[in-house]
């Protein structure tokens, strides 16, 4: 049950937030905000996985 939780937030992530790596985002000039948005996607993505 709780993977099916991470699942649909990932594909709620992947519709809403934005996608840093289509727009050719350099890590080291992001913003704290958009490194929270990387994290979260990250987080998100992995627990879905696992």
């Amino acid at each position: 049950m709780k993977r099916q939780v991470f699942k649909v937030l990932a594909k709620t992530n992947k519709l809403i937030l934005p996608s840093f790596t289509k727009k050719g985002l350099d890590i080291s000039k992001a913003s704290k905000f958009q490194l929270a948005i990387i994290g979260w996607r990250a987080f998100i993505t992995l627990k879905s996985l696992n």
